[in-house]
């Protein structure tokens, strides 16, 4: 049926052959000899690529591998007999830590700060607030529940003190001096108080700082006497000059005032301040913080500085019943007084602090912290040969929470238990290594008798604090 649609042109013999050889004519001319060089060189790359494409790929990768490696600093360090062979990490030197970017970090506070809008997450198909609050007007008639709990296993908490003063010769030296400091402030506690300050008690003896009034972490009168009326607390510190302070945001009326904001630096910090022009008024605050000057640090390290404000808070606020920590590099920007409410209070818990983010076991941690420098090899053997003598088995769950925490954040009512797991805890973190998030799993497993936690999660954090991340690099204190 297409026959009749179809179109045929007949070609003679002699036509065809004119007609060939008048394209084969066309063709020459068109040719180039720099063409065909050109397209048989193509062509024979095109087949070397197709057979050595392997080894064109992998020769240079291993190359650029053992590259990278031998500028790192060559072997690894392993860490010798101790079991944990996950500790093998290469170090790197000294210089080329706490490296910032200070464009990228201008940038991310600017975006971050003063930020108000919630943090949510999808549950069930509904997306929902992570942190959920009170509506503002009833967060304005939220009053402080300040009775007493006398109900718990721990009754009361006494501190070992000795009396104890450094002697100040002539022939003593600066370091001298600083390990005598250490020493008034945190005690000389022996393995055998370290197992017995675990046991609980109605009446329990630990070890927790502040070891007599010469062991340093110098306080003036008046911020003293400020601190005693404090009931609720907001706190934060920045040592070393490493942080600017950010101002809280989010507050209700009955919060502005109930609630102590208080910003503990040293003088290190307050000198860096000044010369952005951030400078204490003369009734001691800057914006919403009292800012407390605190003289003759105990520490070298400025990141165990930093432990006595996070962990011992109730030493330094012995009136104090409810406390919030923020670490520096956060804005906090939440009710307080709501706050306390949606995380202790409404779920009747004593300590809230949030989960970690990356991590569930306190071994992976102890990886990261090698990893990241944080710590040397040598320091977290100790720490995690300790544990596994004392039995802390690899559990990553809390009553069907992560065990291993963030710390950033720590909400907890005063109680003499949760005073006595801070101890523990601010105890572990100066035998050890400064990460207490090593520590706290290991405190929690030991001080069983706590259970009333709320780990909350990585969201409801974020919903708490505008994360800035650290400014600067803390200097050391020199000792």
């Amino acid at each position: 049926m297409f026959a009749n649609n179809s179109i045929s042109i007949c070609v003679s013999d002699e036509d065809s052959d004119d007609l060939g050889r008048m394209r084969a004519r066309v063709r020459r001319k068109r040719k180039k000899p720099w063409n065909r060089v050109k397209n048989e060189f193509a062509r024979r790359v095109i087949r070397k690529l197709a057979k050595y494409w392997m080894f064109l790929v992998f020769v240079p990768a291993a190359g650029l591998l053992i590259f990278e490696t031998s500028r790192i600093g060559g072997k690894p360090r392993l860490v010798a007999n101790s079991g944990l062979s996950f500790l093998k990490e290469p170090i790197r030197a000294n210089s080329e830590l706490g490296t910032v970017n200070k464009t990228t970090l201008e940038q991310k506070s600017e975006g971050n700060l003063n930020r108000l809008d919630p943090t949510t997450r999808v549950v069930g198909g509904v997306r929902q607030r992570c942190l959920k609050l009170l509506p503002r007007e009833e967060l304005d008639r939220l009053d402080i529940p300040l009775d007493e709990d006398s109900s718990g296993p721990v009754n009361k908490v006494l501190y070992i003190s000795e009396s104890d003063t450094p002697s100040v010769g002539g022939n003593s030296t600066l370091s001298q001096w600083r390990r005598e400091v250490i020493r008034l402030f945190t005690g000389n506690q022996t393995l055998d108080q370290r197992d017995n300050s675990f046991e609980v008690n109605e009446t329990t003896i630990v070890h927790c700082g502040f070891y007599s009034e010469n062991g340093g972490f110098k306080i003036s009168d008046e911020d003293k006497n400020h601190m005693q009326a404090c009931k609720v607390v907001v706190s934060t510190c920045a040592f070393g000059g490493g942080d600017d302070l950010y101002q809280p945001i989010g507050m209700s009326e009955a919060s502005l005032q109930k609630v102590c904001y208080v910003a503990f630096w040293d003088e290190v910090t307050l000198s860096a301040q000044e010369l952005v022009g951030s400078r204490i008024g003369d009734d001691g605050f800057i914006g919403k913080w009292r800012v407390v000057v605190v003289k003759d640090l105990p520490f070298a390290d400025q990141r165990l500085n930093g432990k006595v404000p996070k962990m011992l808070i109730h030493r330094l606020f012995p009136q104090a019943k409810y406390s919030i920590w923020v670490d520096s590099k956060s804005q906090f920007r939440r009710d307080p007084l709501g706050v306390l409410e949606a995380l202790l209070w409404r779920s009747n818990s004593v300590l809230a602090i949030s989960e970690h983010g990356a991590r569930s076991s306190i071994y992976d941690e102890a990886k990261a912290v090698v990893k990241k420098n944080k710590a040397t090899p040598e320091e977290v053997e100790v720490q995690l040969n300790q544990y596994l003598i004392d039995g802390l088995p690899e559990d990553k769950r809390f009553n069907g929470k992560k065990a291993l925490a963030e710390a950033s954040v720590i909400v907890r009512k005063h109680t003499p238990l949760t005073n006595l797991f801070m101890c523990l805890w601010f105890n572990e973190v100066v035998r050890f290594t400064s990460r207490d998030q090593l520590s706290f799993p290991y405190v929690l497993w030991r001080l069983k008798a706590l259970r009333n936690i709320n780990m909350f999660p990585v969201c409801t954090r974020k919903d708490l604090v505008n994360s800035m991340g650290h400014i600067r690099k803390a200097k050391p204190l020199k000792s």
